[in-house]
């Protein structure tokens, strides 16, 4: 089985934090939701929605657990920021990164999460219009697309991406068939 791990912060932006978890879990994989610089597993998105993770991500950490099959990075702010802060959130990414396993970003995280990482180098990406400039150092490969696949990294532009993001991890993890049975399952056109 698949794994996936999503990461979601205080301020993170809501329906792109749940919206991979929800068709990912259709999809068959195993999607763990980690809160990154809390205490404790609950967070306050960004528009005052409480969400309980599975745990957190220094518990997961202390579990020795193997490296997952796709990391998930929403944005949001100050989500986003509040992610990027985390030392052990961007080490978990490199390591993602350089294992060859998926790396997936959307809204400000692209620019201010992964681009303090080696996610972005050398591959074409997208986030929140305006958010570009945080990554100037991959600015030229900044495509403004609603979502962005390149390799092992898949961007999204922000919260109406959302679902065009989500199931191209969908597609990405669990391959054409489960894409084309959650894709109908959702009533996508």
């Amino acid at each position: 089985m698949k794994t996936a791990l999503v990461f979601i912060a205080d301020g993170s932006e809501e329906i792109e934090a749940l919206t991979p978890v929800d068709y990912l879990r259709r999809a068959g994989v195993a999607v763990t939701l980690l809160a990154v610089g809390t205490a404790t597993a609950t967070v306050k998105c960004s528009h005052n929605v409480v969400v309980v993770a599975d745990m957190t991500l220094k518990d997961y950490l202390a579990k020795g657990n193997p490296l997952p099959d796709a990391v998930v990075v929403p944005g949001g702010m100050p989500g986003a920021t509040n992610i990027a802060a985390s030392s052990e959130a961007l080490s978990l990414i490199d390591a993602v990164n350089d294992a060859g396993k998926l790396v997936c970003s959307i809204c400000a995280s692209p620019a201010v999460v992964l681009s303090k990482t080696n996610a972005l180098k050398g591959r074409s990406w997208t986030c929140y219009p305006g958010m570009e400039g945080e990554a100037s150092a991959y600015r030229s490969a900044y495509t403004a697309a609603p979502f962005t696949v390149d390799g092992t990294l898949i961007t999204g532009r922000g919260p109406g991406a959302a679902e065009q993001f989500s199931m191209e991890i969908v597609r990405a993890l669990a391959g054409e068939d489960v894409y084309a049975k959650v894709k109908a399952g959702s009533l996508q056109r």
